[in-house]
């Protein structure tokens, strides 16, 4: 199955999942997408070999552009890490429960608009929290109300700095990400 990987930073995730596929009968990352021609995400791709294209939003939003592009890599499921753009209807329906979102939280809270990277950490902090985790969910045109696939939790301590809660959700990133997203190809 070949992927592409939407990414909008600086592509940790991303750099995890092309390493973890290397060499696999079943996955292969065929593609790398960013919205932001500056973010590291392509640089970490380009340097693993894999192809990479910039979709700014007119792009995004056109079906000719995006359609053709993927169809050109024979993509056949969508990997969201660290994207920050709403998903266009037309790629949804293009790709039906082809598409998967991380979030870096335990969803439903924390959810939806302006709650990405260091802004859910913030939030999970300031509530005061004793756990927080990660939820990889299903891409729907609502954003981050699609069902869940899987999370994982980490428990958290009142000393903890918001760097803290950070790095303890980007730990479970790390180390279940690619393995669960081998596991929803594997069952298609």
């Amino acid at each position: 199955m070949n992927i592409a990987i939407f990414v909008s930073g600086s592509g940790t995730n991303c750099e995890n999942l092309i390493k973890y596929f290397a060499g696999s009968e079943t996955v292969n990352t065929a593609l790398v997408v960013s919205n932001k021609a500056d973010a590291y995400a392509l640089v970490r791709a380009e340097r693993l070999g894999v192809p990479t294209a910039i979709t700014p939003k007119a792009d995004l939003h056109n079906p000719d552009v995006m359609l053709p592009l993927l169809k050109k890599y024979d993509i056949g499921f969508i990997v969201l890490a660290g994207w920050l753009p709403l998903i266009p209807n037309f790629l949804i329906e293009a790709y039906p429960h082809r598409i998967i979102n991380i979030h870096p939280a335990l969803l439903p809270k924390y959810g939806g608009k302006g709650m990405w990277g260091h802004h859910v950490h913030e939030a999970v902090k300031a509530a005061g929290e004793t756990e927080t985790g990660m939820t990889i969910h299903w891409v729907t045109p609502v954003c981050d109300a699609g069902e869940i696939i899987a999370q994982y939790k980490v428990a958290l301590s009142p000393e903890d700095s918001v760097d803290d809660i950070a790095e303890k959700e980007h730990q479970l990133e790390m180390e279940y990400f690619p393995k669960e997203v081998e596991k929803i190809i594997k069952t298609l």
